[in-house]
């Protein structure tokens, strides 16, 4: 079973992300790559798939969203997942007792679940690096407002255990006879 996950990332760590399934699912006994969701795939090619993206303000960056409406034809009849990383910090909950993984749901997710069907959808957290060159709008405004800046967790927030953990889930799923996936 040949397995794509394709990846949409701004500095890195959502690529990160794609990196430790695709190498827990070749773990699991299954043939996996991890490539940017940018790059021209024939999705024909792999049995089943696993997009991610980075999330900034709610919405799953354009190269994974774009991928997933230039396949959906493939990916809504094969095994797909959906993935997001992007909430930082350590707090489960925000100030208004919301588990912060689930209110960070990127805003495309319902329309894409609608053309694909995915199997599973996840968010995880993710890293910043607030001394990385910023890209776009949003961050080149964050370098200039310095309390807005300071206010940013820093660091590495990517719960590798929930990660691997939903690997298996998936490498579970994959290798499931065909009658039950």
């Amino acid at each position: 079973m040949q397995v794509l996950i394709a990846y949409a990332t701004r500095h890195g760590s959502t690529r990160g992300i794609a990196e430790r399934i695709a190498e827990r699912l070749r773990a699991d006994g299954l043939s996996a790559e991890a490539r940017p969701a940018a790059e021209a795939v024939d999705a024909s090619r792999y049995d089943a798939f696993v997009v991610g993206g980075a999330a900034y303000m709610f919405h799953w960056l354009d190269d994974a969203t774009r991928f997933v409406e230039r396949n959906r034809d493939v990916l809504a009849v094969r095994p797909t997942w959906l993935f997001s990383s992007g909430p930082i910090g350590t707090d489960l909950v925000d100030k208004q007792g919301r588990d912060v993984l689930e209110v960070s749901i990127p805003k495309e997710f319902p329309r894409l679940h609608g053309l694909i069907r995915p199997r599973g959808e996840k968010v995880f957290f993710g890293a910043i690096d607030p001394d990385a060159k910023p890209v776009g709008l949003a961050e080149r405004f964050m370098r200039v407002l310095p309390a807005a800046r300071e206010a940013l967790p820093r660091g590495d927030f990517r719960d590798w255990p929930a990660i691997d953990a939903w690997a298996d889930e998936i490498a579970a799923a994959l290798r499931a006879p065909v009658g039950a996936r």
